[in-house]
Parts: C-alpha cells; structure tokens; sequence
C-alpha cells in the first residue's frame, strides 16, 4: 500500500494545494495532508483552523486524511507508517530547496522518498503568502482559493467584502 504525505503549513489553504491534494489522491493508496505547527512561524490561521478548512476541503476525496504534527517530518512519517513525500514544484528555486530536504529526509531514513509533482500552471504563481498580501490590503483573493475559505481569510484582517 502507498502512503504519502503531503506536508505543508497551508496558512490559507489555495487552489494549488487543493489540486496538488487531488492529483496527489490520484497516484497513491492513502494521502496524509500534515499541517505542520510551526511555532516559530506567525501563522494567520492556527493549526486547528487549517485542519478544519482542510478537512473540509477534501471531505469527498475516500483516501485523504488530514492531520496535524510538529517535529521532523519523518519522525511523523514513521508514526503514520508512511514512505513517500509529495511535494509540489513551482519553479526551479523551489527545486533547488526541495531537493536538499528530500535527500536530507532519505539519509535520516533511507525508506523515505519524495515524489516531486510540478504545479499546475494556471497556479504556478501561487503560494499562501501572495493570498495574505492581496487579502490584507483588501484585494481580490477569489482567484487564489476555494470560494468557501475567502469570507475567513478576510475576517482575520478584519475586512468585510
């Protein structure tokens, strides 16, 4: 049986998680979406917020779980019985950062592999932190994610659209 895990802080969750979550489904047995709690990081939503929009996302994908870690990555993995890391690609930078973790990850435990999926190009411009900038100053993030998320992400600048 394939299980994956697709790691990410998805702080908010956009369209190119979400078709990165279906293609992902698509090519392996179970998908783990890992909501990785990073404290060093100043997250706009918290983690169980993320969970929950995640989960509501992929409510109708059988083979997708979410859940959330903290820690190293394949620490989670062994726990979750997991052996392979989907990670999607944007551009070469992303590759280059992408590939000194996953061979970093196969040192720590040789029966870990990355599968690196590249980004959908209709989104590959797309990451969290544009969503932020363009919902923080008011703008139209509704080419950025799913329709049911846009009102929350607005709510945690305080913006009525």
């Amino acid at each position: 049986m394939k299980k994956a895990i697709y790691p990410g802080s998805f702080d908010p969750v956009t369209f190119g998680h979400q078709d990165m979550i279906i293609r992902s489904a698509a090519i392996v047995d179970e998908l783990i979406v890992g909501v990785l709690n990073n404290s060093a990081k100043n997250s706009l939503f918290s983690v169980d917020e993320r969970v929950s929009m995640l989960k509501e996302l992929t409510k109708d994908i059988p083979n997708v779980t979410v859940d959330s870690f903290d820690g190293l990555l394949v620490d989670y993995m062994r726990e979750r019985g997991a052996t392979l890391i989907v990670r999607g690609l944007r551009a070469v930078t992303d590759f280059e950062y992408e590939l000194q973790i996953a061979q970093t990850n196969h040192v720590e435990n040789p029966a870990v592999e990355t599968i690196f999926l590249t980004t959908n190009l209709q989104y590959s411009y797309l990451s969290s932190s544009v969503v932020r900038e363009f919902a923080a100053y008011g703008g139209d993030i509704s080419k950025f994610v799913p329709p049911q998320f846009i009102d929350r992400i607005y709510a945690k600048y305080n913006i009525k659209k």
